[in-house]
C-alpha cells in the first residue's frame, strides 16, 4: 500500500497495491502538469478529499480530467473523462507518482515514454532506457 498528499496535505490517495511501472512521459500535458503516472483500476485507489478538475481545451476530445488541490495546486491524478468512459469503461485512473516518498517507490520500473512524438495511435516509443527507482546510476 502506498499512500501520497498534495503538498498542503487536503487531498489524500491510498493506493491498494504498488504499480508495476511509473511512467514519466515528455508530452506537454505530463510535463506541464509535472506528473509521473501509475495507471490503476479506480478500485484500487481511495481519494479523500475534494479536487479540482481541468479537461485540456487544445483537444478535440479530451480522455483525461487532471484532478489537482484547489489550495496548493497539487496535480494529484487524472480521471478518465465522460467520453472516455463511454468508449472505454471506467477500468483505469493515473495517480500522480511524484508525490510519494521516493523510498515507498523503490524497486518499480521508472519508464520514459516519448509522448511528445507519439502520433496518437500505435507504439509509443521511448527517449531513454528505463530505470529502477531506489538504484543508483551506475547500476541500474
Amino acid at each position: 500500500m502506498v499512500r501520497i498528499t498534495c503538498l498542503c496535505g487536503r487531498i489524500g490517495l491510498t493506493i491498494e497495491k504498488r504499480p508495476a511501472f511509473i511512467n514519466a512521459c515528455n508530452c506537454t500535458l505530463c510535463s506541464k502538469t509535472g506528473a509521473h503516472w501509475a495507471y490503476l483500476h479506480p478500485r484500487e485507489v481511495r481519494v479523500e478529499g475534494a479536487t479540482q478538475s481541468y479537461c485540456r481545451e487544445d483537444k478535440d476530445d479530451p480522455a483525461a480530467e487532471i484532478q489537482f488541490c484547489g489550495r496548493c495546486g497539487s496535480t494529484t491524478h487524472f480521471t478518465l473523462s465522460a467520453s472516455a468512459v463511454s468508449r472505454f469503461g471506467n477500468g483505469m485512473m493515473g495517480v500522480n507518482m511524484r508525490l510519494a516518498d521516493e523510498r515507498d517507490l523503490a524497486g518499480i520500473e521508472l519508464r520514459y515514454p516519448d509522448g511528445r512524438s507519439w502520433s496518437g495511435t500505435g507504439d509509443v516509443g521511448y527517449v531513454r532506457a528505463p530505470r529502477i527507482i531506489g538504484q543508483d546510476a551506475s547500476s541500474g
